[in-house]
């Protein structure tokens, strides 16, 4: 006797269902993949133009060199006294201090806002938020007056010294929405064990502030290693120089440059803020999908 086995098949809308997910998941990933070769070829383009001779970095016409020159980079490292490398550490002491400033005086502030009852302390965060929105150049000549008047110009202060003010009210606001988001329980418990407003601070919140702290010294690092205007206008020594100091230093006053040493120090100095995107993004993205607690 033979028997015959009935295999249950998927319906044909099903599979055509199916088949028109994975379709528009491939076009979703293959416009993402465009979407990012077009952002990153501006980077890609200059990283080949230092690595090319300088009379081929416009007149090539294949993206990928006909051959490689390394010769760039000494030469860039060395063309401009004091040499890139001191620009550098320039923009890591202007880079750090400005880090420990926000980190210092923007989690006290956001403690006090977050944590503290004091008269119209809404008026008063309302005002902080306000701002942000006051164009930077609407208190460049208030400021410089200021500064020089203490004798700060031509040194790092005016870059440094503002931060442990608490004067970046974004990352103010970015910190007591954190910590709103830590219950008070905590706190409570740790007033009932006789902690004051320090000890609460210090013991109880900032254990559990990392990602918002990571987020905070990361975009300030950033912000301020990138940083163009301040040290133009603060600076006036060659041998304090930031990395974008050092880099306009690359072209004269008729506009013109050597490229292929040019490219060659945006490249490299593109790497610290790479590096340090690539070792707090775990954090970065705690900061944005974490609520304050962990179970």
């Amino acid at each position: 006797m033979v028997t015959f086995r009935t295999v249950d098949r998927p319906p044909v809308d099903a599979r055509g269902g199916a088949a028109a997910k994975r379709f528009k998941r491939v076009l979703l990933h293959a416009g993402l993949v465009m979407l990012c070769v077009g952002m990153l070829y501006p980077l890609l383009w200059m990283a080949r133009g230092s690595l090319v001779p300088e009379d081929q970095i416009f007149s090539s016409e294949t993206f990928l060199p006909s051959e490689l020159v390394f010769a760039n980079y000494p030469d860039g490292w060395a063309a401009n006294p004091p040499g890139f490398g001191r620009f550098l550490i320039n923009s890591a002491v202007v880079s750090v201090g400005a880090v420990i400033g926000n980190l210092v005086a923007c989690t006290m502030a956001a403690y006090s806002f977050a944590r503290v009852e004091f008269p119209l302390k809404r008026l008063w965060f309302a005002v902080m938020l306000a701002t942000v929105m006051i164009p930077v150049h609407a208190t460049l000549v208030p400021q410089y007056t200021i500064f020089t008047a203490v004798g700060w110009v031509d040194t790092y202060l005016p870059l440094i010294v503002p931060k442990f003010l608490a004067t970046d009210a974004f990352f103010i606001f970015l910190l007591v929405q954190f910590m709103r988001s830590i219950p008070r329980e905590l706190d409570e418990a740790a007033e009932i064990d006789g902690c004051g407003h320090l000890q609460r601070f210090v013991r109880v919140l900032l254990p559990l502030m990392g990602p918002a702290l990571a987020t905070t010294a990361v975009f300030t690092f950033i912000w301020t290693y990138e940083d163009f205007m301040g040290p133009l206008i603060y600076l006036a020594d060659v041998n304090q120089y930031t990395v974008p100091l050092g880099l306009r230093m690359f072209m004269n006053s008729m506009g013109e440059s050597s490229y292929g040493e040019l490219f060659a120090m945006t490249t490299l100095s593109l790497l610290p803020v790479f590096v340090i995107f690539m070792i707090f993004q775990r954090r970065l993205i705690e900061g944005i999908a974490t609520t304050g607690l962990k179970g």
